[in-house]
C-alpha cells in the first residue's frame, strides 16, 4: 500500500471556522475572553442523530466556534493554516467554502471581511505551494436576498487562480426554505463565470437532489451520498458530469449512516459517480483529508481505485487546466510506486 499523505489531491469541501484546529480555537478564545463549550475542546468527534435536534446541537458548536474568529488577524489565520494542514496532506488545491457576512462585522463590512480573505489565500497559496480558491456561499437560515448580495460581490472576484472565488454555494440545514428561492442568487453566479457548488443529498433524499439540480444547476453536490437511494438518479448525475463532495466522517457524525463502512462510496463509485472527497469540518468531526482516503481504503479501495478518485478531485475543482494537467501527471507518479511504505 501506498502512503495516502503523498498521494497528491484537490480539497473541494471545506468549511471556513470548521477548517480550524483545536489549539488555534482555544487561543482565539482566550483572546477575546471566551469560554468555549467543553465539546469543542474534547477529544471526542461531535456525533449527533440526523434528525432536526441533531442538526441544532452541531450548528449551536459551530456557531460557537465562530463567534470568537473576530478581526483580519483571526480571519487571516483561518486561511493559512488551512493551507498549511492542506499541504501536509498532499493536497495541492484547496476550495476554501466561506459565508463572509459572518467575519464582517469587525472589519467594516463584507467587501473587506472578504478581500481579507483573498488576499490570505493569495499569500497562503505563494507559501505553501497549495492553489487556494474561495468558495462564497450563501446560506438557507438566512433570507434568498442575502445570497443574491453575496452573489454580486462574488462575482467581482471571480477566477481560477489562489485567491481568486471560484465558486458559489450553498450551506447550512437542507431542510430550510425553498431551494427555488436561491436560484436568483445562482443565476447572478453563473453569469459571472462562477460554477454552483450547493450542499444537497446528505440530510434529505433523492427528491431534494432532484429539486437541487432542477433550479441551481450545479457543477458539484456538496454532499450528494442519499442519490445512492436511487438508481436513476445516479445515472442521471453520472451522465450530467455533475462531481459529489463526499465527506464521510460528516455523514457518520451527523448520522446518516452508522458507521464509515456504511458509506456509499463504493457504490456511487461503481455507478460511475466522480467523487471528490472532503473533511467538511474538521474541528468538529476531529477527521481530516487523509482519513477520509483511509475510510475509502477500509472499504477496499484499492491504490489504483484511490488514485482515481484523487484524480476525479482534481477534475473536479476550477483549477486552470494547466495546473490540472501538472496534478495528474503526479498522481500517475504516485501510482507508478515511487510512494510505497
Amino acid at each position: 500500500m501506498r502512503d495516502l499523505t503523498s498521494l497528491p489531491k484537490a480539497h473541494l469541501h471545506l468549511h471556513f471556522t470548521g477548517s480550524l484546529r483545536v489549539p488555534s480555537l482555544v487561543d482565539m478564545a482566550r483572546a477575546r475572553g471566551v469560554t468555549l463549550p467543553g465539546t469543542l475542546t474534547d477529544a471526542d468527534p461531535l456525533r449527533v442523530p440526523a434528525d432536526q435536534r441533531g442538526w441544532f446541537r452541531f450548528q449551536r458548536q459551530y456557531d460557537a466556534a465562530r463567534a470568537v474568529v473576530r478581526g483580519e488577524v483571526a480571519i487571516r489565520r483561518v486561511v493559512r493554516e488551512a493551507a498549511i494542514d492542506d499541504a501536509a496532506e498532499g493536497s495541492r488545491r484547496l476550495e476554501l467554502q466561506v459565508e463572509p457576512s459572518s467575519y464582517a462585522h469587525d472589519v467594516g463590512g463584507l467587501t473587506p471581511a472578504l478581500e481579507i480573505i483573498l488576499d490570505e489565500a493569495r499569500l497562503a497559496s505563494r507559501d505553501t505551494g497549495v492553489e487556494v480558491g474561495i468558495i462564497v456561499a450563501g446560506s438557507r437560515i438566512r433570507h434568498p436576498l442575502d445570497a443574491r448580495t453575496l452573489a454580486r460581490l462574488a462575482a467581482r472576484h471571480a477566477g481560477d487562480g489562489p485567491g481568486d472565488v471560484v465558486g458559489f454555494g450553498l450551506s447550512n440545514d437542507e431542510r430550510r426554505g425553498n431551494t427555488a428561492d436561491w436560484s436568483g442568487a445562482f443565476a447572478i453566479a453563473r453569469r459571472s463565470g462562477l460554477p454552483g457548488v450547493p450542499h444537497g443529498g446528505e440530510l434529505l433524499g433523492p427528491e431534494h437532489v432532484r429539486d437541487v439540480v432542477a433550479h441551481l444547476t450545479p457543477a458539484r453536490l456538496g454532499h450528494g451520498v442519499r442519490i445512492s437511494e436511487d438508481p436513476a438518479l445516479m445515472d442521471l448525475i453520472a451522465a450530467d458530469g455533475i462531481a459529489l463532495e463526499v465527506c464521510p466522517a460528516s455523514n457518520v457524525s451527523l448520522g446518516v449512516y452508522r458507521g464509515l463502512a456504511e458509506v456509499p462510496l463504493r457504490r456511487l463509485f461503481d455507478a460511475g459517480l466522480r467523487i471528490a472527497l472532503g473533511a467538511d469540518d474538521p474541528l468538529l468531526f476531529h477527521s481530516r483529508l487523509v482519513d477520509q482516503y483511509e475510510a475509502a481504503r477500509g472499504q477496499g479501495f484499492s491504490d489504483g481505485e484511490l488514485a482515481t478518485l484523487a484524480k476525479y478531485s482534481i477534475d473536479a475543482s476550477f483549477a486552470p487546466e494547466n495546473s490540472k494537467r501538472a496534478m495528474r501527471a503526479d498522481v500517475d507518479a504516485w501510482l507508478a510506486g515511487g510512494d510505497q511504505w
